[in-house]
């Protein structure tokens, strides 16, 4: 490492313009007690218990031109190999490997394996709460005219590898995405516009691969003055999903208040549509936060959109925020009150109640030093008995989770050139 560091540092320095190169690292070990986590317990489940970590090495260049940035990560669990492994389970992957390019003041081309998050990352979001977090691979090109308007455009085309004819697609992923990102901001408002196009391959009746589009197009308005914060946002989806007819909506509202010098406290509300369990029809009306950090939302035991949920009964989720930050301690406490939006049924055809249950989140930080944070949480899921048909399980039974994590990112070097 000394020697790639010691040659780089010689190559920036030939090139005579402003410069800066930073070498970061992110250690991020967490442990969690799983008892009810995404699903209810059943009969006979056992808790899990195990401690997973994220492990990235950053590598950044910038200059008045361009800016280069290389993400490379590993996950794991502990003792997902044996001690004397050769190889690990997950390996080792490119996180992110993109370069912009400032083709002049107001315009910029990003190209290459990248994190999208844009707003609230209720659509678009780097999820990284997950260990593997999310990254694209996407084309993007950046214009801003002035400080308050922005206006990205987003292209990616996905394949399995280099081939002399075309193949089915076998990734689960998007075939190919289009979107354009457009936001105003002004001194209390902020105001974006989204439209998303992507093709998602399925198989027809005679098992050929095929391409069916869908759109969502949606906006969101942020307000803030003084200790006020508040926030709504619509979102529509149409088009296609293998045949199926898509009509489905989402819209969210929240409102936080600074009470004192410490504490903050906030309603909000999201619903998102669905698709009634006894219905007969093919059309789909559940709403789809596509590429969103999900786990930010709805509670954060994953019931919900977390890798499920997905063309399901939608949901209406009403909660509240009690939250206290002081120096480097913070604390917060997010009850949730969650409703289907869309019938819930048994094999036998019964319709049960809307309600799906309470859950109750708590999270603790500790910023110890600027490179190091220390967390915990705790939250319990407090199910009816329509969340048994929907999920299975017993709501009965004691459904919580717990977790403690310490997040670690040094940077190892750092430099700057200056023009001569």
């Amino acid at each position: 490492m000394k020697h790639i560091l010691t040659f780089l540092l010689l190559g920036f320095c030939t090139l005579g313009i402003a410069q800066e190169f930073e070498v970061s690292a992110e250690l991020k070990p967490r442990f969690e007690y799983r008892n009810g986590f995404k699903t209810l317990v059943a009969e006979g489940d056992d808790p899990a218990a195990f401690v997973s970590q994220r492990t990235r090495l950053n590598l950044n260049y910038s200059s008045e031109k361009f800016q280069t940035y290389i993400s490379v990560q590993n996950a794991r669990v502990w003792g997902d190999i044996t001690t004397l492994a050769l190889s690990d389970k997950n390996g080792t992957k490119v996180h992110q490997a993109w370069a912009k390019l400032n083709l002049s003041e107001k315009f910029t081309l990003k190209v290459g394996r990248q994190e999208i998050a844009y707003d609230d990352q209720r659509i678009f979001g780097a999820n990284d709460w997950a260990q593997q977090a999310r990254s694209h691979d996407a084309f993007l090109a950046i214009y801003k005219p002035n400080d308050r308007n922005r206006i990205d455009v987003g292209l990616a085309l996905s394949a399995n590898s280099e081939t002399i004819f075309e193949e089915d697609y076998e990734v689960n992923n998007y075939k190919n995405l289009q979107y354009v990102w457009y936001h105003l901001n002004t001194s209390n408002f902020g105001i974006s516009l989204l439209l998303l196009n992507q093709g998602l391959t399925y198989d027809d009746m005679n098992s050929e691969q095929q391409v069916d589009y869908n759109q969502t197009i949606g906006t969101r308005v942020t307000y803030g003055k003084h200790k006020l914060k508040a926030d709504a946002s619509l979102y529509f989806q149409t088009g296609k999903i293998a045949k199926a007819n898509l009509s489905a909506h989402n819209f969210a509202a929240n409102v936080s208040l600074g009470v004192g010098a410490d504490f903050n406290v906030g309603l909000g509300a999201e619903y998102m549509s669905g698709t009634d369990m006894n219905t007969t029809g093919t059309d789909l009306k559940s709403f789809t936060p596509w590429y969103g950090t999900n786990h930010k939302f709805n509670g954060w035991m994953d019931y919900f959109y977390v890798g499920n949920h997905r063309n399901s009964v939608g949901l209406l989720d009403i909660n509240a925020t009690l939250a206290y930050n002081k120096d480097k301690f913070s604390a917060k406490l997010v009850p949730h009150i969650f409703s289907s939006t869309a019938n819930v049924a048994d094999s036998s055809g019964k319709i049960y109640s809307d309600g799906l249950g309470t859950e109750i989140d708590l999270v603790l930080t500790y910023n110890w030093i600027k490179s190091v944070a220390f967390q915990a949480g705790y939250s319990q899921m407090f199910a009816t008995e329509t969340m048994e048909v929907l999920k299975g399980g017993d709501s009965s039974k004691t459904n919580n989770w717990a977790w403690a994590m310490i997040i670690i990112k040094p940077s190892l070097f750092k430099t700057n050139f200056k023009k001569d």
